[in-house]
């Protein structure tokens, strides 16, 4: 019982670390995406296009 319940803490000690990692990085991406909309007038749209094209453009790069 006693190993159970220190296998449950460890297991829950994990999951909050990555529940908080993850949190803190969407809110990073959303202050980011938020300041270029503001600042530069880039949308949600432009970024996306821009990284569906990146890997294109990395392997035209490459010939």
């Amino acid at each position: 019982m006693f190993f159970a319940l220190i296998i449950a803490w460890i297991v829950f000690t994990i999951l909050l670390k990555i529940i908080k990692t993850t949190v803190i990085n969407a809110l990073i991406i959303a202050g980011v995406v938020f300041l270029l909309q503001v600042g530069y007038g880039i949308t949600l749209r432009d970024i996306l296009n821009f990284l569906v094209q990146l890997p294109q453009q990395f392997s035209q790069s490459g010939k």
